[in-house]
């Protein structure tokens, strides 16, 4: 499948403004949320009642709360954050060079904005909130994550019958932040409208040229 193409080529600015936009709100956020909150449960402010809360918390590892093996899995982790951030930037330019559809560079730029984002609280958090988790080599590039949207799916045990999880508790859906919903909504945005953003095979349009006579102009003299 190839992307859907416009008449004419994008600017990239406009698409590196909503990534810019994406980042000031998500850092916005963790700043309000790190200066005006209490850490945990003790902090927790309700915004819908009991399905949607505030809740303060420190993310070493990747997007809803996974992580690698320390001490150098954080390391890895904001190298590759690092390369991936760099990747999307080179590619919204060149799909914005191809004149791929709009829609599909915004979600890309949705992705960037939540990468960035993220990559920002990586490599700066332990330096600027001094959070790098105890026994890091160093608190450049180990800054924890500020998570705080908290959306309890499922409070209790699962079934013991249940694989793998059986038995074991759930406090609820684990706790994001703007930049992972970014990143969330601009991956679902592209699985939802594939056959918006992509068309199976490209055509492509031929050179113009003026019409060829049918009649060779040597038959024109035997006329």
């Amino acid at each position: 499948m190839h992307p859907a193409l416009t008449i004419r080529p994008h600017s990239a600015v406009k698409f590196f403004l909503l990534a810019l936009f994406i980042i000031a709100i998500d850092q916005l956020s963790k700043w309000a949320v790190h200066t005006y909150m209490e850490p945990g449960s003790a902090g927790e402010i309700p915004l819908l009642g009991e399905f949607v809360k505030l809740n303060y918390i420190l993310n070493p590892g990747m997007a809803f709360g996974a992580q690698l093996p320390a001490p150098y899995g954080k390391l890895i982790l904001t190298a590759f954050r690092s390369v991936a951030v760099v990747g999307l930037v080179y590619y919204i330019i060149h799909l914005c060079r191809q004149r791929v559809a709009a829609g599909y560079i915004a979600c890309m730029a949705l992705i960037l904005g939540g990468a960035l984002g993220n990559l920002i609280d990586s490599v700066f958090y332990g330096i600027i909130y001094d959070n790098a988790p105890v026994g890091s080599p160093t608190r450049w590039f180990y800054g924890q994550v500020i998570d705080m949207i908290f959306v309890p799916l499922y409070v209790g045990y699962f079934p013991e019958s249940w694989p793998l999880i059986g038995g074991s508790y759930s406090s609820g859906f684990p706790i994001f932040n703007i930049a992972d919903s970014s990143i969330f909504i601009g991956v679902a945005l592209i699985l939802l409208n594939q056959s918006r953003f992509f068309n199976e095979s490209q055509p492509v349009a031929a050179p113009h040229q003026e019409s060829a006579p049918l009649v060779a102009p040597d038959a024109e003299k035997l006329a």
